[in-house]
């Protein structure tokens, strides 16, 4: 998927799954006059993976009638795995179906079925949500990354203090120098020092 879906509507490549051919034409048809030029239609759920992959839209829409439980469950799997706005209608739901919609990241997901003057505002709002609901993902996959990082070049400061007999801010003035001799990033020294020492040591601390 584009790192950012194009504003531009008739750039924006939109994939329709709906097993109802007729129903599937009519939201063609609605979609291509919102504006959108780059709509695909799949009515064949088997192998549905793939022809995403391939196809490789902005966003998807998963039209269902009357779907079971096993039926809401694949598509939300499909949400999971896809990692792309996804808009899906249903004639009708229940709170359970709804709770598991959200737990599986879809993006706009409504009960009373697909009207075509909503397929515009719908659709963008889905969008907007799955890049925020992302960035936040980065964030906080950065945040917990920052933290690790943070506790192996404690540990390593530690590691030298002890060894070396230093204080914190010596011990973390010669990884710096360590790391720009051999023009590699602080957090490589530390792991480095981190890992002999678990080598070493394996019943140490970690």
């Amino acid at each position: 998927m584009r790192n950012t879906p194009p504003s531009n509507l008739s750039s924006l490549v939109v994939l329709v799954i709906d097993e109802n051919r007729i129903r599937a034409s009519i939201i063609e048809a609605g979609l291509r006059e919102a504006g959108y030029e780059q709509v695909t239609v799949i009515q064949e759920i088997d192998g549905i993976a793939r022809r995403i992959a391939e196809i490789n839209p902005d966003v998807i829409v998963i039209d269902l009638e009357n779907p079971n439980r096993d039926m809401l469950e694949s598509m939300f799997q499909l949400s999971r795995a896809v990692k792309r706005p996804v808009a899906m209608f249903v004639d009708k739901s229940d709170e359970a179906s709804i709770e598991a919609a959200v737990e599986a990241g879809v993006s706009a997901y409504i009960v009373d079925g697909l009207k075509q003057e909503r397929v515009r505002p719908i659709l963008k709002m889905a969008i907007s949500r799955f890049n925020a609901f992302d960035r936040l993902a980065r964030e906080l996959d950065e945040a917990k990354g920052a933290l690790e990082n943070r506790k192996i070049v404690d540990r390593a400061k530690s590691l030298l203090m002890k060894s070396r007999g230093i204080s914190e801010e010596a011990a973390y003035t010669l990884m710096r120098k360590t790391a720009m001799d051999q023009n590699r990033k602080i957090i490589d020294i530390a792991q480095s020092l981190v890992s002999v020492a678990n080598m070493l040591d394996p019943g140490g601390k970690p």
